[in-house]
């Protein structure tokens, strides 16, 4: 599995942390957020990010700004993404199980990073349980080839 990791001017720190996570549980990322003092738009940051999920060199993303929900708005609009915004342990597992979801969007200003952490891990180790879900993620896909 591989990760792309990225966020604006307020998840520095944060992402930080997730990379720790990433190297403690041998995870191979790439890193395509912005230091501690660097400033950049969330919208370019969030595309050059699922770039990397819909070319197929990275599994899954995880991108951070302030609340999460600025990066997921950017992300979704990305054909091929399905981005969540979670800041609870429920919405992160079944996101994925039943969404499919291929982006995690977390907010540095609103979570901790040890939550964070964990919302990372059940995210990236929950499988699509496909199935009735499938139906409804290609629902999904025809709304996004409209």
């Amino acid at each position: 599995m591989k990760i792309a990791i990225g966020n604006d001017h307020a998840g520095p720190q944060l992402k930080q942390e997730l990379i720790g996570y990433f190297q403690e549980k041998g995870i191979e990322y790439v890193d395509l957020g912005v230091a501690e003092g660097e400033k950049c738009d969330y919208p370019d940051k969030a595309a050059q990010v699922c770039e990397k999920v819909t070319s197929g060199e990275c599994d899954m993303a995880v991108l951070v700004c302030g609340t999460g929900i600025g990066m997921s708005m950017c992300a979704n609009k990305i054909k091929g993404i399905r981005a969540a915004c979670c800041s609870d342990y429920f919405s992160a597992k079944f996101t994925r199980a039943h969404n499919d979801a291929n982006v995690l969007c977390l907010g540095a200003r609103v979570l901790g990073a040890g939550l964070a952490a964990e919302l990372v891990d059940v995210f990236l180790n929950t499988p699509f349980e496909g199935g009735r879900h499938q139906r409804r993620v290609d629902k999904i896909t025809e709304l996004e080839n409209r």
